[in-house]
């Protein structure tokens, strides 16, 4: 009978425990998961942002550099009603082209108008009224470089018309990052730096390459530069009623379910809500997401900011479940042995 008592004011006080931790977050704010889940961050001011939009508009606006042959070149000359002179050849390192009757003949720094006219100029020697056309195979000469993280860094041949995309293209995307086991892009795409003539401008290649804008998607020019910086501070982090509490590196296809199946699953005491943390150490933003709703599907999986700590409450009246379950055996094995039936039965 003591026995009893005891078991009965055990499960008494631990139900009256279930509102110490639970009502804790009552007040914190649900997300909706039907909503944008990543919530565009950034470390810029709203003047940061305008400063960056017209540095970005005035290259945009820059007028078109006008081509001027140089060494390694290739070009192709035509001379009218003259098909036998037509030739194709390479700028050499001194700057020069050979061809039949003026020999050796140096455009290097020229404009292709200012070249067809010095052609013509030699071969009047030689013929009458010369027409000259003269046009750029492969511009050697015209390179832009790109560093930081990308697969293949490096200095790339540029052609009229290639923007920021073509050339990240060219240097194979991002390069991979391996952590914890996985695969990930090692590039922030957001924060990348572009560097024409001296002047460097933050810009958001995410935007250039996902949502195709013209302004951050600059057009290539000569000697440009260009930094893909290296992710290094975009992770997520899981804790709590989880198996497996860890961090790892943020990309843009994250979700809650995915970081859960990554922690192992949940434990048996686990909250119904999980707690999202925003915001950094600096300014850290609390908010709730209900985790049964997305585990049965009745709610959309959520995606995952950078930086996001998802926490993972204890749930009293779980924890309570899970030990009477526990302490059933044992409470059993008491009615047993105090039932006169089993007593006079079994000895």
């Amino acid at each position: 009978m003591r026995i009893a008592l005891l078991l009965c004011f055990m499960l008494l006080l631990l139900s009256g425990c279930y509102d110490r931790y639970t009502s804790n977050y009552d007040k914190i704010p649900e997300l909706d998961t039907r909503q944008k889940a990543v919530v565009a961050s950034s470390s810029m001011t709203e003047e940061d942002l305008a400063r960056q939009t017209a540095e970005l508009r005035k290259i945009a606006e820059e007028p078109e550099p006008s081509y001027t042959i140089n060494a390694g070149d290739m070009v192709a000359v035509s001379v009218y009603n003259h098909p036998d002179m037509a030739v194709t050849t390479t700028v050499t390192p001194d700057g020069c082209i050979g061809m039949v009757f003026v020999g050796q003949i140096r455009i290097a720094g020229l404009s292709l108008n200012e070249a067809s006219a010095r052609l013509e100029e030699q071969l009047r020697k030689y013929i009458r009224n010369p027409k000259v056309g003269i046009s750029p195979v492969k511009i050697s000469s015209q390179t832009a470089t790109i560093a930081g993280a990308v697969a293949h860094p490096g200095m790339y041949d540029i052609a009229n018309g290639m923007r920021l995309t073509d050339l990240y293209a060219k240097a194979g995307g991002s390069s991979a990052r391996y952590y914890d086991g996985q695969t990930l892009d090692a590039a922030d795409l957001k924060h990348s730096i572009f560097i024409r003539d001296g002047r460097a401008v933050s810009l958001n290649f995410f935007k250039a390459i996902e949502a195709g804008d013209p302004l951050h998607n600059v057009l290539l020019r000569k000697g440009d530069y260009v930094y893909i910086a290296v992710r290094s501070e975009s992770m997520v982090c899981l804790i709590g009623e989880v198996n497996t509490p860890h961090k790892r590196l943020w990309d843009k296809n994250l979700g809650l379910l995915e970081l859960l199946a990554t922690g192992g699953g949940l434990k048996e005491t686990y909250w119904p809500y999980a707690i999202i943390i925003r915001g950094g150490v600096a300014n850290p933003v609390m908010y709730k997401v209900n985790l049964d709703a997305v585990l049965q599907g009745r709610s959309p999986n959520m995606k995952l900011d950078p930086g996001d700590v998802v926490y993972i409450p204890r749930d009293n009246i779980s924890e309570y479940n899970v030990f009477v379950r526990k302490l059933m055996p044992t409470g059993q094995l008491v009615n047993l042995f105090l039932s006169p039936t089993y007593t006079w039965s079994h000895f």
